[in-house]
């Protein structure tokens, strides 16, 4: 099914920093019919991958004329995934990035990682999980002042509190599960801003995701804009830092993870996308977007039935139509998830 996307408009909101007090750590596949595409443009590599992204600065790379096309491994290219993403962009007349990450083996499945995309409401998720690391779960107890009615675009759960206050939690779980954008901005605003959630992305080692406006201004999505862009290696390595790795130097302990993973778990937005694309048995916590010029993403955290998390990241595009109104389809993204993970575990 084809799409438009509607536009948001957004509020700004401040609270004070608060110390954070951490818990000790506890613990199908169709083939296409294809073009030949270059098999250099994606590689599988095995080995460790870092928790961190390696992408480089935020306008140094990946830009949205795709520029970037292939990438620096060391892995041998897969030919099957080059023929069926290539062939997919055709069909549906738009660009394509996917990085797919085995947490368990280090080994990464990508196209057109590196390019930039508008990330759209993906961010949501990561705010969530930043204010997590910057607050820790007894904050989710906080009241946050809903701003009076009307409130901005598509915002289905704090529109019912306009002008009283829900929890912090609340508030996460509405922004993540059903992007509601009031809610949003309220994460925004709750980090201090689009400076500080840059500030604190860059200190998971993501050197690449572009903050630069609120709901609904960073839809805007236009063809060459790198404000409020980021890449699919960054968005992937960023919500595994953030939902996945443990130990002494993760960004989130046990119980904060649990609680970013409950509310991508939660997700009522994201059944026709990179779940759509799921083996049977498989099942995944998501976050979606949407954005002008037919952007449409999910990243997501997948399991598999046995084996470590796969976190993935796809993001689309039909800005070469240069219509800021272009459709887009959720089966493109649903079909990406599903070719990429095929490779994955080929």
């Amino acid at each position: 099914m084809r799409h438009h996307l509607t536009h948001d408009p957004s509020v700004r909101d401040s609270s004070p920093q608060r110390t954070r007090t951490r818990t000790p750590d506890p613990i199908r596949r169709t083939r296409l019919a294809a073009a030949i595409a270059a098999p250099a443009a994606l590689a599988l590599l095995a080995g460790c991958a870092a928790a961190a992204p390696a992408d480089a600065s935020p306008g140094t790379e990946g830009s949205a004329s795709r520029a970037s096309t292939s990438q620096s491994t060391t892995g041998a290219p897969h030919a099957d995934i080059a023929v069926d993403l290539s062939a997919l962009e055709q069909q549906y007349d738009a660009r394509v990035g996917v990085v797919a990450i085995d947490t368990g083996t280090g080994r990464t499945a990508s196209w057109h990682g590196d390019d930039r995309f508008a990330y759209a409401s993906t961010l949501k998720a990561l705010a969530a999980g930043l204010v997590l690391q910057r607050e820790g779960v007894a904050a989710l107890d906080d009241p946050v002042a809903i701003p009076a009615a009307p409130l901005i675009d598509y915002s289905p759960v704090t529109e019912q509190h306009a002008g009283g206050t829900m929890t912090l939690g609340e508030v996460a779980a509405a922004a993540v599960e059903l992007s509601d954008n009031t809610a949003g901005n309220l994460l925004f605003a709750r980090l201090g801003g689009v400076d500080a959630l840059q500030k604190q992305l860059r200190g998971l080692g993501d050197r690449t995701t572009q903050v630069d406006r609120i709901e609904p201004d960073l839809n805007e999505a236009a063809p060459g804009d790198e404000r409020d862009t980021s890449t699919p290696r960054a968005l992937a390595s960023s919500l595994r830092a953030l939902a996945v790795d443990e130990g002494r130097k993760a960004p989130l302990d046990s119980v904060e993870r649990a609680a970013l993973n409950g509310w991508l778990d939660g997700s009522q937005t994201g059944a026709t996308l990179i779940r759509a694309g799921l083996p049977d048995g498989w099942t995944a916590g998501d976050k979606s977007g949407a954005a002008g010029y037919g952007t449409r993403n999910d990243v997501a955290v997948v399991h598999p039935p046995s084996g470590a998390p796969i976190v993935i990241a796809v993001l689309s595009s039909r800005d070469a139509t240069g219509d800021p109104d272009a459709e887009y389809d959720d089966a493109l993204v649903a079909a990406a998830a599903r070719a990429t993970l095929d490779a994955l575990r080929a």
